[in-house]
Formats: C-alpha cells, structure tokens, sequence
C-alpha cells in the first residue's frame, strides 16, 4: 500500500476526551505515516485544535479534517440499544466511514460494547466467525509479548468461541507479530485438562482437535513467563486480568518510586539506575500498546482502553496504521479460509 492509511478517530472516546484523543492525535500526525480525521462535534473540537494551536503546539502540522458527529455514546449507555438510536454518534459514524471506504481503520476509546455492536452491524463479520474478540499484547519476560484474548468483547462466551478466539489469536500473532507456529494455551486454573469450568473443560476438548498448535491450560502464573505465543479466554475473565494487571504494575511502580525517595542515599543510587526505571515502566505502561484490534469483522477496528492519555491515543492510531499496512483483515479471512480448506480435505480423506 503506497497511500497512508487513512485512520478515523473517535474524538469523543475516552474518558478525557476531546482533550486526550486532539492531542494524541496531533502526536499521531506528527510521528506517524497516517492521516487522521476526527469524528465528533464540529465545533467542539475545532475549538479544542484551536485551543491548542493557541499554545503554540501545531508546528507545521496539517490539522486534522472534522468529520461532523454530534451525538456521543456514554461509557453506561446499553451499547446496542445506543448503536441503533444515535445513529450520528462518533462510534456508528466513524464505523460507517470504514465501511464506506472512506477511511481504512476506526479508533475509539469510547464506549467498548458500542463499538463492537457497531462494527457488527456497519462491517459484518468474517465468514466462519460467530463472534469477534479483543486481542492485546501482554508483556512477559521472554523478550516479546504474548496475544491475550479476549479481553471484553464477549463477558459470556461458549466452547466454539473460544476455539475461533483461538484460530484468530494464532493467525494474528504468526501474520503480524512474525511468530511461526505460535504456541497456543488457555487459561484456567490448572494445568490439568479436567481443571477449570465447564466452558474450559470442553473449550478444551475442542481445541486439541483444532487446526493450532494447542499447548494445553496455562494458569495465571505462567502469562508473564512467555510459556505461551496466544492466551485464550472470555471476554470476562480477560478484562478482569489486564486491568489487574494494569493496576499492580502501577503499584509496583509506585512502591519503588517511594522507597527510592525515603532517604538521600537511595536517591542517589537510584540515579544510576534510572534509565532502567524508565525501561521498566515503558514496558508496563498500557499506553506504550495502544489499543486492541476486534479481530473477526471486516475491517480495523481499535479499541483503546477508556483511561487513555494522549500517548495511548497516539499508540492506538499507530496499531491502526501498523494493521492497515500488514493487510490484517485479508491475512484472517485468508487464513480462515484456508484452515476450512485442510478440513474439508482432511474429512474427504477420510475413508
């Protein structure tokens, strides 16, 4: 792809917009091969690009297009019920842009029901996906993160889910994170294949006759060791985890920050090690990731986390861009199909 991906942005998405999502937008245009547009109120975020090239924060920036939405959806809105009502909102119409091809990717940090019944509806799922899932990278000790997903698409999810989550999270991590054969685990609370619910239980069954290299149950222990290349899970239990996951890094952080402050001495040694620190807490901070992909429509869609700062805003454009140009969606549906190919081969094989 020669043009730069056209990236349309919820202005309206997070918990500090419009302010967060202008500015790591402006980020975002400055360090990033991308184009971005802004979807929300006209007049309320010229004003807000306006307020900041008041202070002096343009450069030789092109600003940003408005593409007018004068509705938003509220994070406690029921996501379908506010899909189908406020058809002006900035979700259903920076979905609408994607379907349209007048924008290749959509990013919010907005309401994350809303967007995935939004791209539901706006961008239809791949064929052999009966539900779409959230996938992040999570960092581990082994050098590179492992795919977790899925992370709040799908709070209730069956066996049959699970194992597409599966299928999707391998294809993802071999196309776009350059994993060869990647490793695939699920997450319960034991190793053994008879721990864990009843969902687990048959979730693997199923997988061990699944077209991935299926590893077994990994426990939540063993995530941050990098045992596995893709984690699977519902929607509820992931949410939980990365949010966790989230908060004790920052406590972990903290504590550090706090102890090396406690007296002069270890202020002073923690001088030489604060590049370091640095490293550390770049490697923890959600914002360094961006957003998820909604693997399983047609089309890129990126949902950020609702607390996003302007970096994380940034970030998320730039996982945009990133599965623009590697040609993510074509790389699933073509991978899924191929996976129906071997099948139906396999089973007409079979005497």
């Amino acid at each position: 792809m020669t043009d730069l991906p056209r990236i349309a942005l919820d202005a309206m998405g997070g918990d500090y917009a419009p302010e967060a999502t202008v500015a790591g937008s402006l980020e975002a245009i400055r360090d990033l091969p991308v184009r971005v547009s802004l979807v929300g109120p006209h007049e309320l975020v010229q004003h807000e690009l306006q307020r900041r090239l008041s202070r002096g924060q343009r450069g030789s920036l092109t600003l940003p297009p408005v593409i007018d939405a004068p509705e938003a959806i509220a994070m406690a809105e029921h996501p379908v019920a506010a899909v189908r009502t406020k058809r002006r909102s900035s979700i259903v119409l920076g979905v609408d842009l994607v379907a349209k091809g007048e924008a290749d990717a959509f990013v919010t940090a907005g309401n994350t029901g809303a967007a995935m019944a939004a791209a539901l509806l706006g961008l239809k799922r791949i064929e052999g996906i009966d539900r779409p899932a959230l996938a992040t990278p999570f960092p581990t000790t082994a050098g590179r993160p492992c795919l977790l997903l899925d992370v709040g698409a799908n709070a209730d999810a069956r066996p049959h889910n699970l194992v597409q989550f599966a299928i999707m999270g391998a294809i993802y991590a071999e196309q776009v994170f350059g994993i060869a054969s990647p490793r695939v685990a699920l997450l319960s609370i034991g190793e053994e294949e008879e721990k864990g619910s009843l969902l687990v239980q048959e979730a693997h069954r199923q997988l061990r006759n699944a077209p991935v290299r299926f590893i077994g149950n990994v426990e939540g222990k063993d995530i941050p060791s990098g045992s596995a290349d893709v984690i699977v899970t519902d929607g509820f239990v992931g949410n939980v985890l990365i949010k966790f996951a989230e908060a004790a890094g920052s406590v972990v952080l903290s504590t550090i920050r706090s102890e090396i402050r406690a007296n002069p001495i270890s202020s002073l040694l923690a001088l030489g090690l604060l590049p370091a620190f640095r490293r550390v807490r770049k490697r923890l901070d959600y914002a360094e990731y961006g957003g998820a992909p909604l693997l399983g429509v047609n089309g890129v869609c990126i949902v950020a986390h609702g607390r996003s700062n302007p970096r994380a805003i940034r970030n998320a454009v730039r996982v945009a861009g990133e599965a623009v140009q590697g040609s993510l969606v074509d790389r699933i549906r073509q991978g899924l199909a191929a996976l129906q190919l071997d099948a139906s081969a396999a089973t007409q094989a079979t005497p």
